[in-house]
């Protein structure tokens, strides 16, 4: 089966409608096709995410399409949800009277010790301006903070998929601020590997940075992706497409790995 249930729209940061994105994926030969729109309840830190007033809407409008669509192709209605430490959560008591589908639960805030949120994949730019002026200018103490705040999101809350596990590799490559090799980092990746199984969460091989053009591989990398075989953690392929073009980027590259 087809399927990608990490898909954004118009309703947040995608470039493309609900409707346009369920016609490209019967296109492309998708089975099911799950909208993931961002979103952030109790508290919203941006304007473009879905807030509790704006789910209603959110969840009619694809409900529409499910039943339009029916037969062609399954339509589901979830949501990527943050965990911002003293703000957000992906949790199901805070979504449970939407009745969506599932719920994807992601760190995109990094909350430094003074109490502000430091963006991980906006821009190098900002990045690197919030290592500097909230983590002291060591990303070691920032990239620690990342996977410990996400640890804490698996622990805590109770949604179904873990998003873009290493989402703080996104610019490594082309923007390097830490080593991926170093045996500090590999023990980060050890222990959310572990605090991972022991939630029992879906994880997802994510091809969304491939798309955008900052890596050529998928989040988590092998070497995650190896630590999260070995303890059992089942994988779903997933595109984190924002235009409707992506929907199936490195599918093929990625499918054997699910």
């Amino acid at each position: 089966m087809k399927a990608n249930y990490h898909t954004h729209s118009v309703w947040c940061d995608g470039k493309d409608t609900t409707e346009a994105v369920v016609k490209a994926a019967l296109a492309a030969g998708f089975d099911e096709i799950g909208f993931s729109s961002h979103a952030m309840i109790p508290k919203a830190e941006f304007d473009w995410v879905l807030t509790a007033e704006r789910l209603p809407a959110y969840v009619a409008e694809i409900r529409a399409l499910a039943e339009k669509y029916r037969g062609q192709i399954k339509v589901l209605c979830g949501v990527e949800a943050d965990y911002v430490r003293g703000g957000a959560n992906p949790d199901r008591r805070f979504y449970a009277e939407y009745e969506l589908d599932y719920i994807i639960g992601s760190v995109h805030m990094v909350v430094a010790d003074d109490g502000v949120a430091v963006c991980v994949d906006e821009t190098p730019e900002v990045l690197a301006a919030g290592i500097a002026n909230h983590f002291g200018g060591c990303a070691e103490k920032y990239v620690r903070a990342y996977f410990e705040q996400e640890r804490e999101m698996v622990a805590n809350c109770s949604f179904d998929i873990v998003g873009h596990a290493d989402l703080v590799r996104k610019f490594n490559r082309q923007w390097p601020y830490f080593e991926e090799n170093a045996p500090w980092y590999r023990e980060e990746l050890v222990k959310t590997a572990d605090a991972l199984a022991a939630s029992g969460k879906v994880v997802e091989i994510n091809t969304g940075a491939i798309s955008r053009g900052w890596l050529d591989e998928a989040y988590p990398s092998d070497e995650f992706r190896a630590l999260l075989r070995e303890r059992g953690v089942k994988l779903i392929l997933a595109s984190d497409a924002h235009a409707a073009n992506a929907l199936d980027c490195a599918f093929d590259r990625y499918r054997d790995e699910v």
